[in-house]
């Protein structure tokens, strides 16, 4: 996968998002503020949205699997019903339009 990103035209901080993200397991979630403090950014939280908007490869880089700081869903370029859809089939739990804290990955 990395050598696929180095030969996207995205960004480096659009590339250190969508690595990051990579390391999410099935079954987990981080939230957008997660993800820009892992990767150093604590105050990009939006930016880390945009880039996951980008996310050229949404199989291998699981995008779905970010939801928002609240752990609402948040949004998904396939629509919010499709991310339910495929955070549900992993075994996440949702209840309430929120994802329960017992599946937040910790990085």
């Amino acid at each position: 996968m990395d050598q696929r990103l180095r030969e996207m035209p995205l960004t480096e901080f659009e590339k250190k998002v969508l690595r990051k993200v990579a390391e999410i397991p099935r079954g987990k979630v981080a939230t957008y503020g997660q993800v820009a403090r892992a990767i150093g950014k604590p105050r990009a939280s939006r930016a880390v949205g945009n880039a996951l908007a980008k996310n050229p490869y949404p199989i291998t880089i699981p995008c779905h699997r970010v939801v928002k700081g609240d752990l609402s869903l948040g949004g998904y370029t396939p629509g919010v019903e499709k991310k339910r859809a495929l955070l549900e089939e992993e075994g996440v739990k949702i209840v309430d339009g929120r994802v329960k804290e017992e599946c937040l990955h910790r990085f």
